[in-house]
């Protein structure tokens, strides 16, 4: 059952291993968009003078475009295959950041991140769909592959951006980075297929014998809005930490506090984006693995609960330079498995022909929980301190975990049960009569 299966005569980058490289080289070149926008927060306020709550209105932007045009893209890959869609998608990457380079104002840094973030959605739900229709007995482990380059993409440019914003400006840093990831994403796009690029013709690409979910019909089970309503409670605290853990940081007064690890000497914040984008990588392939072997609801309650205590300790002890980096770190450990769970559990309820539109459609949640992202600005000024968004965030984690095993667990047995009987049932046999 655990065995990948390779598409007949797909051989080398054609094939579903080359098929994987591809597309977390191409998640690698957006996860900036997402995980280095922390970076550019401060200097965006010194430069302008704006106030942080507005500027984190563009990073609510972005989220929002990135995922509620998830169903659309999907159907978009489903009908053509990846390879135009993210050929379009590169070039809107490039011209995002590029644009954010010469902006002047608010309205246009809004219009820079809704280019970006409608670019970066393409790519992702592409290259995520993409892997569970190459690996259908295996989507925890290839819906994690695949993320990882998302989560951990931005993991080796956080010190040349931020030395780049250092040395030449934010707008030099936004310029060359925007133009190289976006033409490396056009020439992924090149090199994508879909599985025979069979889809386009209908032909589903996995799960013969078993029935394959519209997003209409999707839409109509209960499983469906539990999924979408954990998703958003899990991904609000996560892009909570994304956007603000620069302003936590400074209002923690240790961004420049230096700190030692594993014998490299870094400052607080730099040291803290760094390990925080490696593990909030491993953790998608991690988790959706183990996930493939003790199943997406048992994996789901380690994986949030570890969250929200880990939330809890960094609200009580993240003020010490190197508990703050050790928790971070844990928070997006346990996070960012999210984005392997999720589309995998969705796959395996729905089946694979329509994967990268019903993955698009669940993933509309991040967006929606992107809303919440300004929120936790508000409060802090209203509190004085991060605490009541720490505990929030923590409760919304616990309580996704006790959904997954109390009430996600019998509602994915149910539909099984009941598409099992439906699927070996002929249209047109007589129902049996009435005793």
């Amino acid at each position: 059952m655990m065995k990948a299966e390779p598409h007949p005569g797909a051989a080398g980058l054609l094939g579903p291993w080359g098929q994987l490289v591809i597309g977390v080289v191409a998640m690698t070149m957006i996860a900036n968009l997402q995980y280095g926008w922390t970076l550019f927060v401060a200097p965006l306020q010194q430069s302008f003078g704006w106030d942080r709550a507005a500027i984190q209105v563009a990073f609510t932007i972005f989220i929002v475009c990135e995922t509620w045009l998830g169903p659309i893209n999907g159907f978009l890959v489903d009908r053509w295959g990846p390879r135009p869609v993210v050929g379009i998608a590169g070039l809107m990457v490039g011209a995002s950041w590029i644009l954010n380079a010469y902006m002047t104002s608010l309205p246009m840094l809004y219009v820079a991140q809704t280019i970006g973030g409608v670019g970066a959605g393409a790519v992702y739900g592409a290259c995520v769909g993409n892997a569970l229709k190459w690996f259908p007995n295996r989507r925890g482990f290839a819906a994690g592959v695949t993320a990882a380059g998302f989560g951990m993409g931005s993991a080796l440019t956080v010190i040349p951006i931020s030395t780049a914003i250092h040395d030449h400006g934010f707008r030099a840093a936004f310029f060359y980075f925007g133009l190289a990831q976006g033409l490396a994403i056009c020439l992924c796009a090149w090199l994508l297929r879909a599985p025979g690029e069979a889809v386009a013709s209908g032909a589903p690409a996995a799960d013969p014998g078993r029935r394959h979910y519209t997003p209409r019909d999707m839409i109509k089970t209960p499983l469906f809005w539990l999924m979408y309503v954990m998703f958003v409670m899990m991904a609000a605290g996560g892009l909570m930490a994304t956007a603000q853990l620069g302003p936590i940081a400074r209002d923690f007064g240790l961004a420049e506090s230096p700190v030692t690890l594993f014998g490299v000497t870094l400052p607080a914040l730099t040291f803290a984006l760094s390990i925080d984008r490696v593990l909030n990588g491993v953790t998608r392939p991690f988790f959706g693995w183990v996930s493939d072997f003790v199943g997406r609801e048992t994996t789901m309650v380690v994986a949030f609960t570890l969250e929200g205590l880990g939330i809890l300790a960094l609200s009580q002890f993240g003020h010490s330079p190197v508990l703050f980096v050790v928790l971070t770190g844990l928070v997006f450990f346990a996070w960012g498995e999210i984005y392997s769970l999720f589309p995998a559990t969705c796959g395996d309820a729905f089946g694979s022909k329509y994967a990268s539109a019903n993955a698009g459609l669940l993933y509309t949640a991040k967006g929606t929980a992107a809303l919440l992202v300004p929120y936790s600005s508000m409060l802090t000024s209203m509190t004085g301190d991060w605490r009541l968004v720490f505990f929030i965030a923590a409760a919304l984690n616990l309580v996704t975990a006790a959904l997954a095993a109390c009430a996600l667990a019998p509602l994915r047995r149910a539909l099984a049960r009941r598409d099992e009987v439906a699927f070996r049932v002929p249209v047109g046999t007589p129902a049996p009569a009435a005793n």
